[in-house]
């Protein structure tokens, strides 16, 4: 069973697979395809309906004792939770599909949280769960959930396995459906009957969707045709003021180096959303970093300026567009390239679009405006954007004895030289991370942009880490946030994933305190955590970090972040920070970017007629 009616689907002709034909366990066939797929790690935590294929992985690494680098990483969490963060940060950092496996009942549903995270921001993950036999479904049996039912509403495609026969396939399929088209989840609810079912090992085949195949091919094969590409230079001809709006898109379709391309080759600045931020080089002079609700202010007023805006893997986002209607007031044309059909026209109208991979539309618009000596001179827009970069900038309380957020990033940005990866919570810390850290190449920055996850970070930043073992990974977390989870401290030390976890502490969720501060008259209800008793430091002492550090004298910073970044395993130092620090600029749910909120800090620039829409004669 699953959502749409299918067919096993196997190739003509004899399995070239050197296991084909041989008598198999369902769940020796569930490692056994895993494996054949590249599938080196598996987060997961064991239970009674799962049990046969946890034994299928320890007797498939016990055969291969002799050659670690083909057996499969088994991770133990804290909590599901985590294995299923641990799997999205797999795979945001590497590209890979990440795999989570779990039992049945609250194994399963302890996971819609990051299969919904997953699907938000277009990450390719596979969730195998444990069910109760097939005799026994329906009954309430023990740790029976519906699993099909529930996740169905939140993964791209759900599976519940039904026949044994298409069980190696539906494994196969779920990593080809995750990986195809616009990235995103998929869930196999899987009978314990089925796993202990023994039958004839294939060792390929697909299932066969009705029409998914021939909507994919085409998509895949989809190129810009040389009239749409004439069509977009022409609108690009008549701009003064381009401006690339990219969003997480350009990361999943591994299109940063066609982006980064097209915007050198025709001088055209960039703007990126949060989750779009690694697609271009963020020290690049076109780069404007995050736009948006905590974006800078100089991407913000470059968005107000442009007279062309170019969508690229963004979808117009309400932490985006806010008030759409003002959104890019001065745009007249908009552009939209994105994989997903459903996105083009879904917020705002646009006068040219390209359905298609992100790298092949921006990679055909560079060769046909090469091949056909498109010129335009875009200098004055190129020195106005940097006008704005040099009286706007970021800014902070830099005269307070207090430890401000700001500087802790900007250091460690510097520590690192912008090569480390990085992974967040959710709340102001994950703001201050956006918006002072560089990012060099892409999936460098690894976070929760659309559903907004606390207890991201730690999770994810172990997956990342077992990706990108020769990576620095940065967990940033705020003291709410890491607490969601927080046991997967130890499963940093347990399996010697030398994470860095550095840990902002505000004494509360700051966030929420900084919305209450500004919209609820500083009513500060249920965000104030200075009574709590917690100790960071002793707990992840007592998780086994050979590092484990508080900081709180400004003078002793830059200092101890060294130590912290250079120490030879997982390493944890909380920053004691200014609690009152918030993040700026801001602009507020449903409000425009004329209301944008830059704090003290920050250099507002001068009132502009825009009356009808258009922008003063002397803007450059």
């Amino acid at each position: 069973m699953s959502i749409a009616t299918t067919e096993s689907r196997t190739p003509p002709g004899a399995s070239t697979h050197p296991l084909a034909g041989q008598q198999m366990m369902g769940a020796e066939m569930v490692v056994q395809v895993l494996a054949d797929l590249g599938v080196d790690t598996i987060f997961g935590y064991s239970g009674g309906a799962i049990l046969p294929t946890y034994d299928a992985i320890f007797r498939y690494n016990a055969k291969l004792a002799d050659d670690d680098a083909k057996r499969i990483n088994l991770i133990v969490p804290a909590n599901e939770q985590g294995a299923g963060f641990m799997a999205a940060g797999y795979s945001r950092a590497s590209g890979r599909v990440g795999v989570f496996l779990v039992t049945s009942g609250p194994g399963a549903t302890n996971c819609v949280t990051p299969i919904r995270d997953c699907t938000a921001d277009s990450i390719p993950v596979v969730l195998i769960c444990g069910q109760v036999p097939r005799a026994a479904m329906g009954t309430d049996a023990f740790q029976e959930a519906p699993v099909f039912n529930i996740m169905s509403a939140c993964a791209k495609h759900t599976f519940l396995v039904t026949k044994p026969e298409e069980l190696e396939a539906t494994i196969r399929s779920a990593f080809d459906i995750a990986t195809s088209g616009r990235p995103g989840p998929v869930v196999i609810d899987l009978p314990k009957d089925v796993q202990n079912w023994v039958g004839t090992f294939q060792g390929e085949g697909l299932l066969e969707f009705r029409g998914f195949e021939k909507r994919r091919a085409q998509l895949e094969a989809t190129r810009l045709t040389d009239e749409a590409a004439a069509e977009f230079f022409a609108m690009l001809a008549a701009s003064q003021r381009p401006l690339l709006y990219c969003g997480g898109g350009i990361i999943n379709a591994d299109a940063a180096g066609a982006l980064s391309e097209f915007a050198r080759a025709f001088r055209i600045p960039v703007v990126t959303t949060l989750m779009g931020i690694g697609s271009m080089d963020t020290t690049d002079d076109l780069a404007l970093h995050m736009l948006g609700m905590h974006g800078t202010a100089f991407a913000n007023y470059a968005v107000e300026d442009c007279d062309f805006l170019i969508a690229a893997g963004s979808r117009f986002d309400d932490r985006v567009a806010g008030k759409v209607s003002e959104f890019a007031p001065n745009a007249r044309n908009i552009a939209h390239l994105d994989i997903d059909a459903a996105e083009i026209g879904k917020v705002k109208n646009v006068s040219w679009s390209f359905v298609g991979d992100a790298k092949v539309g921006l990679s055909d618009l560079t060769a046909y405006g090469r091949r056909t000596g498109f010129a335009k001179d875009f200098s004055k827009w190129v020195e106005h954007i940097k006008a704005l970069k040099r009286n706007h900038p970021l800014d902070y309380n830099r005269e307070s004895p207090l430890i401000q957020p700001q500087e802790v990033i900007a250091l460690l940005s510097r520590i690192t030289k912008g090569e480390a990866i990085v992974t967040t919570g959710v709340g102001q810390h994950q703001m201050w991370a956006a918006q002072y850290f560089d990012f060099v190449n892409p999936r460098q920055w690894l976070t929760s942009g659309s559903m907004g996850t606390m207890g991201f970070g730690l999770p994810a930043a172990i997956g990342a880490k077992l990706a990108c073992p020769d990576k620095t990974v940065i967990c940033v977390d705020g003291d709410g946030s890491i607490r969601m989870n927080i046991g997967e401290l130890e499963t940093a030390t347990t399996n010697g994933v030398a994470v860095k976890v550095l840990l902002l502490n505000n004494q509360g969720d700051g966030m929420v305190r900084q919305w209450q501060r500004l919209m609820f008259k500083e009513r500060f209800s249920g965000t104030d955590k200075t009574m709590h008793m917690k100790d960071f430091v002793k707990a992840a002492e007592a998780d086994g970090y050979g590092f484990a550090e508080r900081v709180a004298d400004r003078a002793r910073l830059q200092e101890t972040l060294e130590r912290f970044v250079s120490y030879d395993g997982p390493a944890f130092l909380e920053v004691r920070i200014d609690p009152d620090a918030m993040v700026f600029p801001m602009v507020g749910p449903g409000a425009g970017y004329k209301e944008m909120m830059l704090g003290p800090y920050i250099k507002p620039r001068e009132a502009r007629d825009e009356k009808m829409g258009e922008v003063k004669a002397d803007l450059f």
